[in-house]
């Protein structure tokens, strides 16, 4: 993928490959597993767009190691278009859209150009077989107004207390402005695959019985110490720890994904 895609000219269904991945809060690995999960996608031959939602605390590029010329601020300001911000990251084999990292500059961005932003983003997306967009934490405006692009969101949890009850709010709130969106779920850093369920259907009974609806379980994560060993060198952990339990359960994910 050395190449970024031309502007395609007909665009799919708008948001039907396009996945947002969110959390009620933050410190759940929402990052790490858009990251994760993009180059399990790439690696099974997926064309792969990483985008960088988090607009006020965006840190996709500093978990990959990557200085880009280009970034989201830039697209903001009109010097470039959202395709000429594209970079490649040749050790996942996918491409990403980082924001400014660390500058909190874009969080109040206007909804106007937001929605333009997103409208880009669903052309764009044409030209790959699944598009990322790592979301902010919790249920701000932006945050929502970037998940309206997707089809998919997928909600990423712990078993903490806090972390299960955010991710419902998150749910309550986007289900309200959005009912035809399609939830599911992933647990992570849990400690088993069962115990990665338990929380799943906690999760799923507070949703049923309020909301009346049932989000999938799209997979769980054990956890995994050498995630933030690979964290901490800024490499991908398929490329530093490629068959330990972390890496086993994001290669399930990635496969259901492109199942369904």
């Amino acid at each position: 993928m050395s190449d970024s895609p031309a502007m395609p000219t007909t665009p799919r269904t708008k948001g039907a490959n396009m996945l947002a991945i969110a959390s009620g809060k933050g410190g759940v690995g929402k990052t790490w597993l858009s990251i994760t999960l993009s180059h399990a996608l790439s690696l099974q031959g997926r064309r792969v767009l990483l985008f960088d939602g988090d607009l006020g605390l965006a840190n996709l590029d500093i978990q990959l190691g990557l200085m880009p010329k280009q970034d989201l601020s830039t697209v903001i300001a009109g010097r470039l278009t959202l395709n000429q911000a594209i970079v490649d990251y040749d050790d996942g084999g996918f491409h990403v859209i980082a924001g400014r990292s660390g500058s909190g500059s874009l969080a109040n961005i206007a909804s106007s150009r937001l929605q333009m932003l997103g409208e880009d983003l669903a052309l764009l997306a044409s030209a790959y077989d699944h598009v990322l967009i790592d979301l902010g934490a919790g249920v701000e405006r932006t945050v929502r107004q970037l998940a309206h692009n997707a089809a998919t969101c997928v909600v990423v949890l712990t078993d903490e207390p806090t972390s299960l009850t955010d991710a419902y709010a998150f749910i309550k709130v986007t289900h309200a402005e959005r009912p035809e969106m399609r939830f599911e779920i992933v647990t992570n850093n849990v400690n088993s695959t069962r115990e990665g369920e338990r929380t799943y259907n906690t999760l799923l009974k507070a949703c049923q019985g309020f909301l009346k609806i049932s989000p999938m379980l799209l997979g769980t994560v054990r956890r995994d110490p050498r995630v933030k060993e690979a964290i901490r060198s800024q490499t991908p952990l398929l490329t530093r720890y490629p068959n330990t339990e972390a890496a086993e359960d994001v290669g399930k994910i990635a496969r259901k994904l492109m199942e369904g």
